[in-house]
């Protein structure tokens, strides 16, 4: 059994250590295609793999006609779409995330985007504080009950709105339930968006919505860019400077909105993700997600039918 991890960005060292000693004690095979240039480097890669792990690195339906012998694909880390899943599914590939591992981290994030939005981006002048503020999460799952978590240290008012996730589940959290997205911005100082990009969610993020947030409003986006109207977005600061929006994917239009002085703020890539503990927790659960649908057909974390 051959496992190919195959990662444009690397795994750190200790990572790629844990998966390994997962796959050893399963007894198979790893094979490493790192810092890769070209798709013609991993199509031959893949050529011979059983399994595979990727980060962000896209599988599309060239890459699963290659892996003639692929039998199951893992994203390490809670987003999949960089995964052809109808692809998938026609090759008899299973395809799967790895839910959780890095949510301490992306929320950890959001708390530190928003202390230097409040802060005004450090510029000198006297800003706010988050006690007290009314925090609304979109989607509550596993980042958004960890952005709740977080909140109740800082002392907030925390408010939550996920179609998916029922009321009472949302309430038993200790966390206040709203009856739909625009109740959410209506009634929150801060939103942080934890939706992944569907066809429903894409561009769903949009001036009509955003508008709807209270004088000083701020907006987090550590979510997906593909769910932001960036071009509404955009002009809706440009209308209304009372507003903020720090994020951690850099806009196509990040000049534009980096001429917003003390409106805007992106890290230069997306980085939610990036710690030492999620790295290593997302690559680990994806070797044994791995093991245990080979060994025993689990397939808890399958992302497609």
């Amino acid at each position: 059994m051959k496992v190919l991890i195959a990662t444009e960005k690397p795994f750190s060292g200790v990572a790629v250590k844990g998966i390994k000693e997962v796959l050893d004690a399963a007894g198979y095979e790893t094979a490493l295609l790192e810092k890769y240039t070209e798709k013609a480097q991993l199509l031959d890669a893949v050529k011979d793999a059983d399994a595979l792990i990727i980060r962000s690195d896209k599988v599309d339906a060239e890459v699963l006609a290659a892996a003639k012998q692929l039998k199951i694909v893992v994203r390490a880390g809670a987003g999949y779409d960089n995964i052809d899943l109808a692809a998938a599914t026609s090759h008899n590939v299973v395809a799967m995330n790895t839910p959780g591992q890095n949510a301490n981290s992306v929320a950890e994030l959001v708390f530190g985007l928003l202390v230097m939005a409040v802060r005004r981006f450090y510029d000198g002048g006297s800003g706010t504080e988050l006690k007290g503020k009314r925090l609304g999460i979109l989607a509550f799952g596993n980042v958004g009950r960890n952005v709740a978590r977080i909140a109740k240290g800082f002392d907030m008012e925390v408010l939550a709105y996920d179609a998916y996730c029922p009321a009472e589940v949302i309430e038993a959290a200790g966390v206040k339930a709203v009856a739909s997205q625009d109740a959410l911005f209506e009634q929150s100082d801060i939103v942080s968006l934890h939706i992944p990009a569907t066809a429903e969610t894409k561009q769903s993020i949009n001036r009509a919505l955003v508008n709807k947030l209270p004088k000083g409003g701020v907006l987090v986006n550590t979510a997906r860019a593909e769910v932001i109207n960036e071009a509404e977005l955009l002009a809706l600061l440009q209308e209304r400077p009372d507003l903020r929006y720090v994020t951690d994917i850099k806009p196509a239009a990040h000049d534009a909105f980096a001429a917003l002085t003390g409106q805007y703020f992106s890290t230069p890539k997306k980085m939610g993700a990036q710690t030492a503990e999620a790295n290593v927790n997302a690559g680990i659960a994806a070797a044994r997600q791995i093991v245990d649908f080979i060994e025993n057909g689990v397939t808890r974390f399958q992302v497609n039918k």
